[in-house]
């Protein structure tokens, strides 16, 4: 009787970028015959992919290893369970995860991800191993990548930050800016699009600042190349930097009918004071022209954004000009939270700390303005008719869930048949509310 299949199971923390890696890294352990459960304790390997962007990430880190500890225990012999910590905390955390956690395997960095399984077999040669740091070669295989259940390719085009904004860790725990090659960006996503995926969605954490490396093109010409591709029905891309923005990228913006009519722009504040102590190297009035021009090259494109309440220094006057900012842009959705220093940033170093009370209190105000903005523009979609991409089941029985291609979440009666997840249905907006749409099939 041959023996049950080798399991893993994968917990995924914080951005797109840290979900495709989660799929890399169980593609490349698929063919070695390890296939994905959802039950930790059925795994015979476990890898946390974690996040150090938000407040006490590694206290929460360490907390889930101490629990998947547990689980080793339950083991006749321990060396039958790896557990491997991945991720952004494990690049800033490194030989420290090793000593802390006895019972850890190895440690993962972002830029490593493609080397799981040589860690894996130095792991089970009696090695615990620390990968972490930014080599200039990384292996990237395309073909190993599991995408099963995903309605969209996600495709990495530049990984790393350049950036010196006083609050972010990324450029520590991701490295420096690395753009891939346009060719190598092409056949991904003409490998995706062959594969079936309708909506492709282009990952970086400056992803506007791609470039050709060691050429001239940028990312507008990107954008060219990608938009028309046969078979493609939808464009995404995330995160953009309000700064790396030039007219031909705009213009490439309102010229290609697949890139989708959404955007995330992070502004972080309202407040140019505010805006200079966070180092983003833009304006107030610099941003919102930037958000005419886009909207201006395309009519109706939503716009969503990340805000920061309670940064130091961040006066009752600064935050009252985030208020009017999110009134004078008319933001589809927007992603606030409160300001946590973050180890080995410039930001805990600025005076005026801002009382967590107060942060806490302004961050509800922003929701609240959000709340109304988010209900008005919404009512306004009442009665239209949208294509809507399936992306699974709704709360409520007999209801599917999808987005329209300016990034509403629509829900919808299934009708005579359900739709398949990833297919395009045609939805009429009956009806809505803040942070969602209802409607019903028109065709």
């Amino acid at each position: 009787m041959s023996s049950r299949p080798r399991r893993v199971y994968i917990e995924t923390w914080g951005c797109q970028m840290n979900e495709l890696d989660s799929q890399r890294m169980a593609g490349q352990l698929m063919q070695q015959g390890v296939l994905p459960t959802r039950r930790p304790e059925e795994a015979d390997i476990i890898l946390l992919n974690s996040c150090s962007v938000r407040e006490k990430a590694e206290q929460k880190v360490y907390s889930r290893l101490g629990e998947y500890r547990l689980l080793k225990r339950d083991k006749e012999n321990k060396s039958d369970l790896l557990i491997g910590l991945c991720g952004c905390v494990a690049q800033q955390e490194g030989e420290k995860a090793l000593r802390r956690v006895p019972d850890l395997d190895f440690v993962l960095g972002p830029a490593r991800v493609g080397e799981l399984n040589d860690v894996i077999a130095r792991r089970r040669a009696g090695e615990r191993v620390v990968a972490v740091g930014f080599p200039e070669e990384r292996h990237y295989d395309f073909d190993a990548v599991s995408r099963q259940g995903e309605y969209k390719g996600m495709v990495t085009i530049i990984e790393g930050c350049n950036k010196i904004c006083t609050f972010c860790i990324v450029p520590q725990t991701r490295g420096p800016e690395r753009s891939r090659p346009l060719a190598e960006i092409l056949a991904e996503v003409r490998h995706l699009l062959d594969y079936g995926f309708q909506e492709i969605e282009l990952l970086g954490q400056t992803v506007n600042h791609w470039r050709e490396p060691g050429g001239s093109l940028d990312f507008a010409d990107l954008l060219e190349a990608v938009a028309v591709l046969p078979g493609l029905r939808r464009l995404r891309f995330v995160t953009s930097f309000p700064r790396d923005f030039t007219p031909r990228m705009v213009e490439q913006v309102g010229r290609h009918e697949t890139i989708c009519p959404y955007l995330h722009l992070p502004v972080q504040s309202g407040s140019d004071a505010v805006l200079r102590r966070m180092g983003r190297g833009y304006t107030r009035g610099e941003y919102l022209d930037l958000a005419a021009q886009l909207r201006s090259a395309r009519p109706g494109l939503a716009l969503s954004t990340d805000i920061i309440a309670g940064f130091p220094g961040e006066t009752e006057d600064d935050f009252q000009q985030t208020l009017d900012l999110l009134e004078e842009v008319g933001f589809s959705a927007l992603f606030a939270f409160t300001y946590s220093p973050r180890p080995g940033t410039a930001a805990p170093r600025l005076s005026g700390a801002v009382e967590p009370a107060v942060a806490a209190e302004r961050l509800q105000r922003l929701f609240a303005l959000q709340e109304r903005i988010q209900s008005d523009l919404n009512q306004g979609l009442v009665g239209k008719d949208y294509d809507v991409v399936v992306t699974g089941w709704g709360k409520q029985p007999g209801t599917q869930t999808g987005r329209t291609t300016c990034h509403r979440i629509v829900s919808f009666p299934v009708g005579s048949e359900p739709v398949p997840l990833g297919d395009v249905t045609r939805v009429r907006i009956a009806s809505a509310l803040s942070y969602s749409l209802f409607g019903e099939r028109s065709a």
